[in-house]
């Protein structure tokens, strides 16, 4: 046993720069997992200046001053910042609390609704299930209205938070896009001077990476602007916060939409029943939902996401049970890392015996 794992190790680990890469794998990902919560604004701020390094890229490529593009992007950003604050956040809070506010009279007509299925479909339900759902709709409704105080309790806790990453996230921003040449070339130092196994990775994966984020921030507002634009058209309760859901399932790939589907039809119905309005909401939901899939999704990234739909979907699965909504939006790409490194790995020469070191 001993031989055969030596034998392995000598294969796979025999090349400095592959020893190399998996020290440097195992200590970023201890890092992330032992002190991820307390670096959470530095890797927030990180995806923020990565998101906006390519317009920057683009303005110095026009002859702008890089520390003038940075002061333009930077604006923007704060603009876009203030806006979700002052704009966005008080309107989804007022949705949200006139939601909870209609939810009992939701239960209540959701109940008269499911009581006459037993008349109407007698062979399909019976009454005793029906009172069942009822119990369950109720008890997971008591759960959800003691979660919603728990988390009210710790509303103070939340805002300190919030005010933190309020103030510190933007100043990272900033210095990330200005010295962005200094702070690379300063991480370049530390590593070893031979490193060929390591440029090819993050030439491979730089652009990708760079591309798939920047692609699935565009398709999230598209998406939600769209939804939003639709919702309100046709006079939809609560257009705000339905239209953020269905920006933000577009996150986690084939799951995402389908689970959306489930608020969006159940909010029509209560509004509107069985009617004409509930089908063309439905209808432009459905078109909506497939533009994005034949339409959106292959421009943005036809030349990006190269992976199977089981590998997406356990990526997903793996590092949202990892790392939460952040996990799940970075899934991919590090799905994408992980088939990359796979691939650039030296590889044992062909018809080499296991632990055979090459002539």
């Amino acid at each position: 046993m001993i031989k055969v794992l030596k034998n392995w190790i000598h294969r796979y680990f025999s090349d400095e720069q592959a020893l190399v890469l998996f020290l440097l794998l195992t200590i970023l990902l201890a890092l992330v997992l032992s002190v991820g919560s307390m670096l959470g604004p530095v890797f927030v701020g990180l995806i923020l200046a990565f998101l906006m390094q390519g317009i920057v890229a683009q303005l110095v490529k026009y002859k702008v001053p890089h520390l003038l593009a940075v002061s333009l992007v930077f604006i923007l950003f704060l603009g876009l910042l203030f806006a979700v604050i002052f704009l966005l956040l008080p309107l989804i809070w007022n949705q949200l609390s006139n939601l909870f506010a209609e939810l009992p009279r939701m239960l209540n007509d959701g109940q008269d609704i499911l009581l006459g299925l037993p008349e109407k479909y007698p062979q399909l339900v019976s009454e005793a299930q029906i009172i069942d759902w009822i119990a369950d709709a109720r008890n997971e409704t008591k759960a959800l209205g003691q979660l919603v105080v728990s988390y009210s309790l710790s509303t103070i806790a939340n805002l300190v938070g919030f005010i933190i990453y309020l103030v510190i996230v933007p100043i990272l921003v900033f210095f990330f896009l200005k010295d962005r040449v200094v702070i690379l070339g300063w991480f370049s130092d530390m590593l070893p001077k031979e490193r060929r196994l390591l440029n090819q990775i993050w030439m491979e994966m730089n652009e990708q990476i760079a591309n798939y984020v920047r692609g699935k921030v565009i398709e999230i507002m598209l998406v939600g602007v769209v939804s939003y634009v639709a919702f309100s058209f046709m006079e939809l309760n609560y257009a705000a916060l339905l239209a953020i859901l269905v920006g933000l399932s577009v996150i986690i790939p084939y799951i995402g939409a389908a689970v959306v589907t489930i608020p969006v039809a159940m909010i029509s119905i209560f509004q509107w029943g069985w009617s004409s309005d509930f089908l063309y909401l439905m209808l432009v939901y459905g078109i909506i939902q497939t533009l994005d899939g034949n339409l959106l999704v292959p421009f943005l990234f036809s030349e990006v996401v190269n992976l199977h739909p089981v590998a997406i979907i356990i990526a997903v699965l793996f590092f949202g049970g990892l790392w939460g909504l952040w996990g799940v939006f970075f899934a991919i790409p590090l799905a994408t890392l992980i088939k990359a490194i796979l691939s650039a790995w030296p590889k044992p020469e062909a018809g080499l015996p296991a632990g055979s070191p090459p002539e």
